[in-house]
C-alpha cells in the first residue's frame, strides 16, 4: 500500500519544512499543493528528499470552467504549469478540480459551464497525456460553487472519454455517498480524510464518521494500486493519520 500525505497541512509554513517532517514519519509520498506561497517551485529543491511525488494543481482563483475566455485560458495554463512540473519532477500523478460555478451562471448558464468544464477537462488530460503524466479529476464537496460534486455524473464523462478520477472520500462523504458507492473503476488516486457529512472537515482519520475500512478495502479488492493521500489540516493530523492506516491496513 502507497501512502502520501498533502502539504496542505504546512500550507502557512515553508514548503521545506512540510517535506521534512513528512519524509520524518517515514512517508514515501509527498502530494505538493502548487500554488501560493509554493507556485514557484524548484525541481532540484525537491531531490535533496527521498519522497516521490504527486502535485496538486492550483486551485485559489482557478476556474477552468469558467465561461469567460480570459480567465478559463489562464487557468487552464496554470495547471498544465503543474503538469509541466510533474514531468520534471516524475511525479506519479496531478490532481485537478472540475472548477467552479458563479452564482449568476449557476442560474442562467449551467449547462454551458458544465460543457467548458468537459473540453478543459479533456485538454489537460490529452495534455498530460503527450507528457507522460497521469492526469486525474477530483470530485467535489456539496458547496454552491463547486461542480462534479455528483460522482456517478462525474465517473460517466471521465470514462466515456478515458480520463480519471482522484477519489476525494471525505467529499463524497459529505455529499452523501456510502463508503460502497464512491468506488469507480475511473480510480486513479485517493485523497483520505474523515468527516461527520455536515462539512468538507478534513479531520484525521478515524476521527468522524466515514466507514474508512470498508472505503480501502472496496478499494483493494477492485485491485487499486495507487496513492492514499492524508490530506488532513495539520502536521498532527498527518501523524494520527498515518498510524491510523498502519494500525487498519
Amino acid at each position: 500500500m502507497k501512502i502520501g500525505a498533502s502539504t496542505l497541512a504546512g500550507i502557512d509554513d515553508s514548503l521545506e519544512n512540510a517535506l521534512e517532517f513528512i519524509e520524518s514519519l517515514g512517508i514515501d509520498y509527498a502530494e505538493i499543493v502548487h500554488q501560493f506561497p509554493t507556485e514557484h517551485i524548484n525541481p532540484e529543491t525537491l531531490e535533496s528528499y527521498s519522497l516521490k511525488y504527486t502535485i496538486h494543481a492550483p486551485f485559489m482563483d482557478v476556474n477552468i470552467a469558467s465561461p469567460q475566455d480570459q480567465s478559463r485560458l489562464n487557468s487552464i495554463e496554470q495547471v498544465k504549469s503543474s503538469i509541466d512540473l510533474a514531468n520534471k519532477i516524475d511525479a506519479e500523478a496531478v490532481v485537478i478540480h472540475p472548477g467552479l460555478i458563479s452564482f449568476l451562471a449557476n442560474k442562467y448558464f449551467r449547462k454551458e459551464v458544465f460543457e467548458i468544464a468537459n473540453a478543459s477537462m479533456i485538454e489537460l488530460g490529452a495534455y498530460g497525456d503527450d507528457l507522460g503524466v497521469l492526469t486525474t479529476f477530483e470530485n467535489m464537496p456539496a458547496f454552491e460553487s463547486m461542480i462534479y460534486e455528483n460522482m456517478d455524473e462525474l465517473n460517466e464523462f471521465l470514462t466515456d472519454n478515458n480520463l480519471y478520477m482522484t477519489l476525494d472520500v471525505g467529499h463524497a462523504n459529505h455529499v452523501g455517498y456510502s463508503a460502497d458507492d464512491m468506488i469507480f473503476d475511473c480510480i486513479k488516486h485517493v485523497h483520505m480524510h474523515d468527516n461527520f457529512g455536515d462539512d468538507d472537515a478534513h479531520l484525521p482519520l478515524g476521527e468522524g464518521s466515514i466507514d474508512l475500512k470498508r472505503v480501502v478495502n472496496n478499494l483493494e479488492s477492485k485491485k487499486y494500486d495507487g496513492i492514499y493521500i492524508l490530506e488532513v489540516n495539520d502536521y498532527d493530523s498527518i501523524k494520527k493519520s498515518n498510524e491510523y492506516m498502519k494500525e487498519n491496513f
